[in-house]
């Protein structure tokens, strides 16, 4: 180990982007108060997301597909979950998506503060995913609460209330499996029920491997959409004039800018590895067994890729992480592209301006939590 890696830091209380900046030109690795080794460069995170032989994602206790498999079970459950999250089978549900939006905006308040976070991100993010998987939107209010206690206990570090919490999701799932898996709701042909009815290895899943699936797919993509949703509107309240540009931009070119934007303030902050061997990192000796974070916001940041601030969508494109590199790259990529991408317009597409609300400063989330908790604005 480099004798003068920083040991037992802790990121408690902290706005991460600028903490892992003042962090990231001194020191490659470093070594948070849980003991885990934290990977802040942009090619030292990047090889190892690559190297799953090394870096194992094997890190959880409990079940998590198919993120936290390697090799071909890695591979088996991810074909699965693939087929569900390709262009085809998306598709069809962007007129949908696209209701969900324009009905959402157009009840927004104008000219009075409200919340880009809590009242954009996440009611749309609820009911966009609601829509895709079947589920009731009687569901709504459950959800939306569930997604504040899941932050707040995040924030915590509490475990045991964060556990709690997971519990209390799993029961939101089982409760929208149960018709499914017993028959009484045999008639249904959503993206539920039709992942009841897959098999792998010739058996069909089980009920925690539904559950893991569908928390991975719910879980983290309400939360963090609803980051992505704020960080973006909070770029644009500032930057009026690209705010303008995307208004008439084509998709592609609006998907990178908000990909670009996402990259600055990466709301996704980073993935945990397991070391399967020894292995150097950036001078940094780690043993096997070790815990190992691949920080994405701050690689995201690195000034040897990507300068000083340089807002560049075309050339920094092929080197943001905000979704991930490798075998482990997000599954729903696609699904979250789309989704930000129509919410945005919609959004862009009532309002002549968005600006922020006097006297009312946004909140920025702290450690382990990326992006902002409120992002308050007024629609004009």
């Amino acid at each position: 180990m480099t004798d003068h890696m920083p040991d037992d830091v802790s990121p408690a209380g902290r706005d991460l982007r600028a903490y892992t900046d003042e962090l990231r030109p001194l020191f490659p690795v470093v070594r948070n108060d849980a003991g885990e080794y934290v990977l802040l460069r942009h090619a030292d995170v990047a090889a190892a997301a690559l190297d799953d032989v090394r870096f194992s994602s094997a890190v959880s206790r409990h079940l998590q597909i198919p993120n936290g498999l390697d090799g071909e079970d890695h591979s088996r459950f991810r074909s699965v979950v693939d087929r569900y999250l390709t262009g085809d089978a998306l598709e069809p549900f962007l007129p949908v998506f696209e209701g969900v939006a324009v009905r959402l905006v157009a009840a927004l308040p104008r000219g009075k503060p409200l919340d880009a976070v809590g009242d954009i991100g996440a009611v749309f993010a609820v009911r966009a995913q609601c829509a895709w998987l079947g589920w009731p939107s009687e569901l709504e209010p459950r959800l939306l609460n569930w997604m504040e206690a899941n932050h707040a206990a995040t924030r915590s570090g509490d475990y045991e209330r964060t556990a709690e919490v997971a519990g209390e999701f799993d029961e939101i799932i089982r409760s929208v499996l149960a018709p499914r898996l017993s028959g009484t709701d045999a008639a249904s042909d959503d993206v539920t029920a039709r992942l009841c009815r897959e098999t792998v290895d010739g058996r069909p899943l089980t009920e925690p491997e539904l559950t893991s699936i569908l928390r991975n797919w719910t879980g983290g993509d309400l939360g963090s959409m609803a980051l992505c949703v704020g960080v973006v509107v909070a770029h644009l309240s500032r930057e009026p004039d690209l705010a303008a540009r995307m208004r008439t931009a084509p998709d592609a070119e609006m998907d990178a800018i908000i990909d670009e934007i996402l990259r600055l303030d990466d709301p996704f902050v980073s993935n945990r590895r397991v070391t399967t061997c020894p292995v150097r990192v950036g001078g940094t000796d780690i043993p096997a067994g070790a815990r190992v974070k691949l920080h994405w916001t701050s690689a995201n940041r690195d000034e040897a890729v990507f300068g000083r601030g340089d807002f560049d969508p075309k050339h920094h494109a092929a080197a943001n992480l905000v979704y991930g590199i490798g075998r482990h790259v997000c599954p729903g990529r696609l699904l979250a592209t789309w989704q930000l991408r129509i919410a945005l317009r919609a959004l862009l597409a009532s309002v002549h301006r968005i600006e922020f609300a006097q006297d009312m400063e946004p909140e920025r989330e702290v450690s382990p939590v990326g992006g902002f908790r409120r992002v308050w604005i007024v629609l004009h």
